[in-house]
């Protein structure tokens, strides 16, 4: 089916976004905005009609205005660096503050907030790329970055990244959708069920930094290796989960090697849905919607409940500039980077 294309409104300063809606034989949808490009919609078909499972808003306006990042592309390095600082071939960088005292999801204006010009479209699959200028939010060369939303065989989104640069820099792209499998408009995602599959996650301070430990689930709240409803541990007595307000941890992909590897699985009772991550990155932030505002209204003016969506941030470590035991997220010039992360979706 002909992927279809429409106005998705102007920013405040008179920029033109649109939407891509791709569908598939069986029903599924999947929008893309070329504003942060945005997941804005995927709807499941099920025995109890089209669900819509992204949180998300109606027009450009809202995706301006947010400071959640939902649905959308990070970059220029997703998550947390220490102080905004690091070292890269001896000199020191210092990258914009916007998370307490940390750097946080590519800084003041990361991708979450830049038009996307449409590289390529066919009937499955939306190209979006950006580059982004040798400074831009502090970092070092100028960085060319290829998307690919992708829509392949039985309900399966695929998003592959691809990057290169002038000098050598950071490079850990990823995509912020908040997911609930009963529907966007559904509330609070506690009885969801969530399997991930990771033996071990980064140890992290107040601020959620990791500084390079590794530490077992086994014997934790974290210990989500068999299914388990969403709200059984994330208001657990338990300090990291007490400093994070919930599930915003970063787990550990056993086995790392650059494939393809399962991470997570969850479910809807309510609709029947399943959704089975798959990445090619050595970590994933599980998060809960922890600070989701209500008085903040996306989709068909629903409020923004917390805890109303959950994510799956496939990714280097947080802070892994910083920590020299972490796989790096350097990118060198001359090299590419690539990174593939993938939803699967089936209905009981």
């Amino acid at each position: 089916m002909a992927i279809e294309k429409c106005s998705f409104g102007r920013t405040t300063d008179g920029r033109a976004a649109e939407l891509y809606t791709m569908k598939n034989k069986n029903g599924m949808e999947v929008s893309i905005s070329t504003f942060g490009g945005a997941v804005q919609k995927i709807l499941i078909p099920t025995k109890k009609g089209n669900i819509d499972v992204v949180l998300g808003y109606d027009d450009v306006s809202g995706y301006e205005k947010q400071d959640t990042y939902i649905g959308s592309l990070i970059g220029r390095v997703g998550n947390r660096i220490a102080k905004g600082r690091f070292i890269l071939n001896g000199k020191e960088y210092k990258l914009y503050i916007n998370n307490g005292n940390n750097h946080l999801h590519g800084g003041k204006v990361g991708f979450d907030k830049k038009i996307w010009t449409t590289q390529a479209e066919n009937d499955n699959e939306i190209k979006l790329s950006y580059i982004s200028q040798d400074g831009e939010e502090g970092y070092p060369g100028e960085l060319s970055v290829c998307v690919s939303y992708k829509l392949v065989g039985c309900n399966t989104l695929i998003i592959d990244y691809r990057a290169h640069t002038t000098k050598d820099t950071l490079c850990n792209l990823t995509n912020h959708s908040y997911f609930n499998l009963s529907g966007y408009a559904s509330g609070n995602v506690g009885e969801q069920t969530v399997q991930l599959f990771a033996e071990e996650y980064t140890s992290a301070d107040r601020e959620s930094i990791p500084h390079g430990e590794i530490l077992p689930v086994k014997g934790t709240p974290l210990d989500l290796r068999e299914a388990k409803p969403m709200k059984a541990g994330w208001d657990a007595d338990f300090e990291t989960i007490k400093d994070a307000g919930g599930y915003d941890h970063n787990f550990v992909v056993p086995e790392y090697n650059g494939n393809l590897k399962k991470i997570a699985k969850a479910h809807s009772d309510k609709t029947g849905i399943n959704m089975t991550v798959f990445t090619t990155l050595p970590g994933f932030q599980f998060y809960t919607g922890n600070y989701l505002d209500p008085k903040v209204k996306g989709k068909n003016n629903t409020p923004l409940e917390r805890r109303s969506g959950y994510c799956f941030e496939s990714q280097y470590f947080p802070n892994a500039i910083n920590v020299s035991s972490f796989v790096t997220p350097i990118l060198r010039a001359g090299n590419v980077y690539r990174a593939t992360t993938a939803y699967h979706f089936d209905v009981e």
